[in-house]
């Protein structure tokens, strides 16, 4: 097994390389970059955040932009900006380098998990990150538990009950589920009961409410709970659908194995075939996708949650840093993303030989 474990964490590396390369090219032709953005803020165009620009450079800008005729440039809208301006924001945002050894530089850096400071906020990538991320495990371990709760009996019962009118009627719910996504659910659970039309039931944004601090422990999880009500409802109401189908059909493919006959045969009773035989094995596959599941509810489910109700996670850190063109906010992101992604793949195989420990990877080639 350690030599599994081995291979596959060799292997992250240049799966992990490739994912930053890809990006960091896309990134590359993405119009719109930060000295853009500032750009766009001295014309007074600007839709996003001003970035910080540090040092003699603040007052370079106020003077170069309203006395300087600089000639041709290659950013969009820097005409009759002061060219040394503009050559002062390239050293400040490193793009004085080639595109290759900013990227080698970035990665050496990474490697040191040194991923730099936020363009348009005075605080390290780090801390940003570190302070953002309770929210986001909140959302996709709450949502990814409730999920399971809550598709795992429910499918069991659907493959015991298979052509019932049980079966036909929840079926209907999971085809709703699976059809509509989690951020359509969000907005009518805010339409419904947090302000839209009717109810005003549940807050809005964030995670806790303007007096925290002066509640008491119970007071402060009833809050906190308040809060999260409708994010995961919605995605709940978005996810479970495919666990659902995902449990049944393992049941169903298990009932019709020999050995359950054998069992059924010995006068064993239905609930213990149900679960002292066929509920390992079929829960083999669903159990072991408990990481990737919160994985994907984590970094991509709740993306659009957290922006639609102003839940101040990694979600909506990312996408600000998209629209303001926060490179190393965006970078360190995926970088983080992806190494945990990669991480998660490892932990959920290994979760197949906790729960089945008849698997052994080490005999096999990854």
């Amino acid at each position: 097994m350690f030599a599994y474990i081995l291979r596959r964490i060799l292997l992250m590396i240049p799966t992990l390389f490739g994912i930053m390369v890809l990006n960091f090219v896309v990134i590359q032709f993405a119009p719109g970059g930060p000295i853009e953005q500032i750009i766009a803020e001295i014309q007074g165009t600007a839709v996003g955040a001003t970035a910080r620009i540090g040092g003699s450079g603040s007052g370079d800008m106020a003077g170069g932009g309203a006395s300087s005729v600089g000639g041709e440039s290659s950013y969009r809208g820097a005409q009759g900006l002061d060219p040394e301006f503009i050559k002062k924001l390239e050293v400040q945002f490193g793009f004085d380098k080639p595109a290759h050894e900013r990227f080698f530089l970035m990665m050496k850096n990474y490697l040191m998990f040194d991923f730099g400071s936020s363009y348009f906020r005075d605080e390290t990538v780090v801390n940003l990150v570190i302070e953002k991320l309770p929210v986001s495990i909140s959302i996709g371990l709450w949502t990814t538990l409730l999920v399971y709760l809550i598709s795992i009996p429910l499918g069991i019962a659907k493959a015991v009950r298979d052509g019932s009118k049980f079966d036909i009627w929840t079926s209907s719910l999971v085809i709703i589920g699976n059809a509509i996504p989690s951020f359509l659910f969000a907005v009518a659970l805010i339409v419904l009961f947090a302000g839209g039309s009717y109810f005003n039931w549940f807050p809005l944004r964030g995670l806790t409410s303007d007096n925290w601090e002066q509640l008491s422990l119970i007071g402060k999880i009833g809050d906190y709970f308040w809060h999260l009500a409708l994010p995961i409802t919605a995605l709940v109401i978005g996810g479970f659908a495919a666990l659902t189908q995902l449990t049944k059909n393992s049941f169903l493919d298990q009932i019709s194995q020999q050995y359950v006959l054998t069992a059924r045969a010995k006068g064993l009773s239905e609930r213990r075939v149900l679960y002292g035989h066929v509920f390992r094995n079929a829960m083999l596959i669903v159990i072991a996708g408990f990481p990737s599941a919160f994985i994907g509810i984590l970094f991509t489910g709740s993306l659009l949650i957290e922006v639609i109700f102003s839940l101040d996670g990694l979600g909506l850190l990312g996408f600000e840093a998209a629209i303001n063109r926060d490179y190393p906010v965006i970078f360190a992101t995926v970088y983080v993303f992806a190494l945990l992604g990669l991480i998660m793949n490892l932990v959920g195989d290994l979760t197949y030989t906790l729960v089945d420990p008849r698997i052994d990877f080490e005999a096999r080639e990854v």
